[in-house]
């Protein structure tokens, strides 16, 4: 639990070691959603039914307006859209390679664990912003909230479904076993997270955060049937993949998702980006 701290005022009262702080955890929160909503969309006019379809395209929608958000306080350092996005090295990127791997083709229980998996991780990293002590985040973890909860919602109802009968299982099992490990990067960082620890930028450290998943995700696993690694909980770190992603190590997909993601800006040769979403303090006027 870090230490309360008094608020850190405005981007201009900040200090350099203040500002790299906030700065590191914009980029997390910003890169996850971003990478995530994009990944949905290819789930678009291919899932099982018409609803699921729908629903799925509403959470990538929602997953890219809430990187948008992040990205905006990010701007108030200097940056613009064009700069955090399009003109960005992809091995600047500091998203979780959860978020970047391809989906199993065709395999809608991938996109279902994962979601899953993700959205009780973001639920327990919003709680700890709730009292975060910078102003600027602490102005909209309440609107990325109220919509995650949806999201780990649809994907709760489908696990329960696809767990329910043999073949189901299988597939879930399947997704659990490639991608659990995986998930397990959402709570790695670097030697910086002392810092934002204790400038209370976040209320809970990743290792705390992360028994908070374990606590919630790995029983409700278990209830449908699904087996989870052994000793997951007790070394954590041995079970890591090779790229973790917030070191800017990347899988090959990323590089390939990039160059998808960024191939009709630079196709048209473009110097600056079009909003992915309306600018956040405007709307809120």
């Amino acid at each position: 639990m870090a230490v309360e701290q008094a608020g850190l005022g405005t981007p201009d009262d900040l200090s350099d070691e203040e500002r790299e702080a906030v700065e590191t955890l914009l980029y997390r929160l910003a890169d996850d959603e971003l990478v995530l909503g994009e990944r949905y969309t290819e789930w678009q006019v291919r899932a099982p039914t018409l609803e699921s379809d729908l629903a799925l395209a509403n959470i990538a929608q929602d997953e890219f307006g809430h990187a948008r958000l992040w990205y905006d306080l990010l701007q108030d350092f200097g940056a613009d859209e064009a700069d955090l996005i399009y003109e960005r090295d992809p091995a600047d990127f500091r998203h979780s390679t959860l978020v970047e791997l391809p989906f199993e083709e065709g395999d809608w229980a991938d996109a279902i664990v994962r979601s899953y998996l993700y959205d009780v991780a973001e639920d327990v990293r919003l709680e700890a912003l709730a009292g975060t002590s910078y102003p600027r985040i602490a102005d909209r973890v309440g609107k990325v909230r109220s919509e995650e909860e949806y999201h780990q919602e649809h994907a709760q109802n489908w696990l329960e479904r696809l767990a329910d009968d043999e073949e189901g299982r299988a597939r879930l099992q399947e997704a659990i076993d490639r991608l659990l490990p995986y998930a397990l990067t959402l709570f790695e960082g670097d030697e910086i997270d002392a810092r934002i620890d204790d400038l209370g930028i976040r209320t809970e450290s990743l290792d705390s955060m992360r028994e908070q998943w374990f606590d919630i995700a790995l029983p409700f696993c278990r209830s449908l049937g699904l087996d989870t690694p052994e000793g997951i909980r007790e070394d954590p770190k041995s079970f890591l993949p090779e790229q973790v992603g917030r070191d800017g190590d990347h899988t090959d997909d990323w590089r390939d998702l990039h160059d998808e993601m960024t191939h009709t800006y630079r196709e048209l040769g473009r110097t600056e980006a079009h909003k992915i979403m309306p600018d956040p303090d405007e709307t809120d006027e």
